[in-house]
């Protein structure tokens, strides 16, 4: 049974409910044409910036895009049963917000994360259990229970070699979902999948084999990762 195309669907869903061809979609995000088709149906996932430029655009949660969740936005469900008049004053109420937040200069600010070691979108890595390092961070910092570095390639266009990425623990997880998981005594990042075909780790790159998760092998999760 061919892996369920997640965040190809939801691209297609937001579109089609904003009314955008892929032609309009394209010159929003500044892409072709044959890239958001190659999205859509799953030949090749957006990196994490291309994410953000969409979330930004149809004004929901990356991890709406990401991990399917429905409903992650209680303004957009009550906006979508408004009639005609009552959606244009709530549109030109909500440009009059962003135009005055706009005119707000913003400094870049840099936080300071712990990263509990490196986990490995490759072959394997084994986690650091003592004292987390302390590094620098760019950007904003999601709410999560630990930090990691990435090492490795598997997880391309995703997810960067050496990029710091934010876990919340968790024992299960949801098919599609990214986790960190304990594999044979070895530290991964990896798409979780469960269908006909039995569970596995996933890696992006399709140069990398699956990791079956079956009686042959120990597998435990440290938790899944936020966006």
């Amino acid at each position: 049974m061919p892996e369920k195309n997640i965040i190809g669907s939801q691209i297609v869903n937001l579109r089609n409910s904003h009314g955008y061809t892929q032609d309009d979609l394209a010159k929003l995000l500044g892409y072709s044409k044959q890239t958001i088709s190659n999205w859509e149906t799953g030949l090749k996932t957006p990196r994490m910036g291309a994410i953000q430029k969409l979330a930004d655009i149809f004004k929901v949660n990356k991890s709406y895009i990401i991990d399917g969740e429905k409903n992650p936005d209680k303004l957009f469900t009550i906006y979508e049963q408004l009639n005609n008049e009552r959606k244009n004053n709530v549109y030109n109420y909500a440009n009059n917000q962003l135009e005055e937040q706009n005119k707000v200069v913003q400094m870049p600010t840099t936080n300071t994360v712990k990263v509990y070691g490196a986990v490995s979108a490759g072959t394997g890595e084994y986690m650091v259990d003592n004292q987390p390092e302390e590094v620098d961070y760019s950007g904003s910092v999601p709410e999560h229970d630990f930090a990691v570095t990435v090492n490795g390639d598997s997880m391309t266009p995703l997810f960067d070699d050496k990029q710091i990425i934010f876990v919340k623990k968790a024992q299960e997880a949801r098919s599609g979902q990214i986790v960190i998981a304990d594999y044979d005594g070895q530290a991964y990042v990896k798409k979780f999948v469960q269908d006909n075909d039995g569970c596995r780790l996933v890696s992006l790159n399709k140069k990398y084999h699956d990791l079956p998760i079956n009686e042959e092998h120990e597998m435990s999760l440290f938790g899944i990762v936020v966006l």
